[in-house]
């Protein structure tokens, strides 16, 4: 019937894990563990997979030279990205903190801006990964504030 949508037998609760394509798995792995803290949860070296634990989600790191990675094309670079950007949920989001933090690691997050996500609107930066990978690091919820 015209005006009817039809729902899926489900609802989306959150997001379970995304898989990035990488070159440099070693560089990456230090990255998103020692920078943001994530910790290698599985690794199954027949092919080509490491996930690492990122609060309740994955991420999903494939190695282009793997079994799952050479399926998908050509490597990430600046021809060819696979996503543009992903939201992890830092908390607490203490922006002198963070940016001491990134400091040390040698990387220069952007501006601080409230942005809007799941949970509402929050304070968040975008760094980039070692293989230019954006991934927004966002505050909890902060209300109706623009």
């Amino acid at each position: 019937m015209q005006g009817e949508t039809l729902r899926p037998p489900f609802s989306i609760r959150n997001i379970d894990h995304l898989v990035l394509r990488v070159v440099d798995l070693d560089r990456m792995i230090a990255f998103y563990c020692d920078v943001l803290g994530c910790r290698v949860e599985r690794q199954v070296d027949t092919i080509g997979l490491v996930q690492l634990r990122a609060g309740d989600a994955l991420i999903d790191l494939v190695p282009v030279s793997g079994e799952l990675g050479r399926t998908g094309g050509a490597a990430p670079g600046r021809e060819g990205r696979n996503l543009d950007h992903f939201c992890l949920v830092i908390d607490p989001f203490d922006d002198a903190a963070l940016r001491r933090h990134l400091a040390a690691h040698g990387i220069t997050p952007g501006a601080p801006a409230m942005r809007y996500g799941a949970q509402g609107r929050g304070l968040s930066v975008y760094v980039h990964d070692p293989q230019g990978n954006v991934v927004e690091l966002k505050g909890p919820h902060r209300g109706d504030e623009s």
